[in-house]
């Protein structure tokens, strides 16, 4: 199934720098995990905020959800997912 999820950072802005920018790289290798695993297909930033809109493949919503929380800043994320199906126009005729 593929899900699209949009993510919006909500790590406290008195956060220290030190603190941001270790979550930012663990955040960096966990997606490249995702990314290998097949599982995070496409993903962007919104600009002007602390945002991304991502593809993502999983089995099922159980599968997307472990996915999600293994993220390093799951906890600092507003998200929303939405579940894709196939538009009749997109299948091999």
């Amino acid at each position: 199934m593929e899900f699209l999820v949009r993510t919006e950072n909500t790590l406290p802005p008195d956060t220290p720098d030190d603190v941001r920018e270790e979550l930012r790289a663990r955040e960096r290798e966990r997606a490249m995990e995702l990314r290998a695993a097949g599982v995070l297909r496409r993903l962007w930033r919104v600009p002007g905020r602390g945002a991304t809109i991502g593809l993502y493949e999983a089995a099922d919503p159980a599968e997307l959800h472990d996915a999600l929380v293994s993220l390093p800043m799951w906890k600092w994320m507003d998200i929303t997912v939405e579940a894709l199906a196939t538009h009749p126009q997109e299948k091999a005729p």
